[in-house]
């Protein structure tokens, strides 16, 4: 009797990780890495919740054994594995993202933060995150402008509440462009820029301390405070924007010919 090729003895194990009932069976075809056999082993009416989960922590999945999985019987009945076949880098989007509106505020962010979930999965994680922020508890809140994503907490700025303000200042996720952006915008609460313009981290950063300079809600003991460590150029450039104030305009302006004289008269060296 004629041996079988490769290929068909790679159909038969396929055929077979898709028939097999005992525990046992199943377990030896954990360790396959050919996809044929793998996707046979996804079509498994017996695979449990926890045979699922385990398969999903490969990153190696192929497209077509990810989307078998997601069509799962077990599958359609557990939380858990839905949560994980949306942090999964291979779950094709037409699965990925209607399993969204069936996961948790916190696992929403998990999702947002997991490095290998695509990029535009990752937007739309946060999106329905921000969905949620109306009537959303205040604790809730504060927690996730303390745990979010940059753009989450940079979001959560807009808001009266000094607590949930101090908490988004503070997260470790937060970007100086989140913040630039934040102070480009209009309608931004007084007090956000009064914490930012003293926040510890912060308010020493070069580029942050120009846009603060130039916020007309800038307290101006602050703008006083950050003048001399300004480049006098740039000083003079952000002197053109239209929103500063005319009586910072013209102390900034003053203050920069101020420095210019001193300059001027300093005698050369040696």
């Amino acid at each position: 009797m004629a041996d079988h090729s490769p290929r068909e003895h790679l159909q038969q194990r396929a055929e077979l990780a898709a028939a097999v009932s005992s525990r046992a069976e199943i377990e030896t075809f954990f360790k396959e890495t050919a996809k044929e056999v793998l996707l046979g082993l996804a079509r498994n009416p017996h695979l449990q919740e926890s045979d699922l989960l385990r398969l999903l922590e490969r990153k190696d999945l192929a497209y077509d054994v990810v989307l078998e999985l997601a069509h799962h019987q077990a599958a359609r009945r557990s939380y858990t594995v839905k949560l994980a076949l949306v942090r999964h880098p291979q779950t094709p989007r037409l699965v990925s993202l209607p399993l969204m509106k069936f996961l948790y505020l916190f696992d929403l962010l998990r999702v947002a933060q997991t490095p290998a979930v695509p990029a535009d999965v990752k937007i739309v994680a946060e999106e329905t995150i921000l969905k949620k922020l109306v009537g959303m508890p205040r604790g809730e809140k504060t927690s996730l402008a303390r745990r979010g994503t940059g753009r989450l907490a940079a979001t959560l700025l807009f808001s009266p509440d000094p607590e949930l303000i101090r908490a988004a200042l503070d997260n470790p996720y937060l970007t100086e462009g989140n913040l630039l952006k934040v102070l480009a915008r209009e309608g931004l609460p007084p007090s956000v820029v009064d914490q930012l313009s003293q926040h510890q981290r912060w308010s020493h950063h070069y580029y942050l301390r120009l846009a603060l300079i130039r916020n007309p809600l800038t307290p101006f003991a602050r703008v006083l405070a950050f003048l001399p460590d300004m480049a006098v150029t740039d000083l003079r450039d952000i002197c053109l924007d239209h929103r500063m104030l005319p009586q910072v305009r013209m102390y900034i302006l003053a203050h920069c010919n101020a420095r210019m004289a001193r300059i001027c008269r300093v005698p050369p060296a040696g």
